[in-house]
């Protein structure tokens, strides 16, 4: 029945409205815009390296190839006790 009125719906909409994200997600809109560079100075490596102690074990090496898309690790993620990083510490 669910599947009965949304086809009504779909039906009502002008062809103009109806609109399918992903059709070609490997090219990007034109227009859309391009991060060319991204500089991680100091405070980005202290971010991203907090509640680690030197010396700094080889497994964080891909912070170096780290570019500007997400990665949960340099950001606060869950609480006690479960925060071994210290994210969350009230100073």
């Amino acid at each position: 029945m669910t599947l009965a009125i949304a086809g009504q719906m779909a039906a009502a909409l002008p062809a103009a409205a109806q609109f399918i994200a992903g059709v070609k997600p490997s090219q990007r809109p034109e227009g859309a815009p391009v991060i060319t560079e991204f500089q991680k100075d100091g405070a980005w490596y202290s971010k991203a390296l907090t509640g680690v102690i030197p010396p700094y074990p080889a497994s964080l090496r891909f912070l170096e190839d780290q570019g500007a898309w997400f990665t949960p690790f340099i950001h606060p993620g869950m609480l006690d006790p479960y925060d071994i990083r210290g994210w969350h510490k009230q100073e």
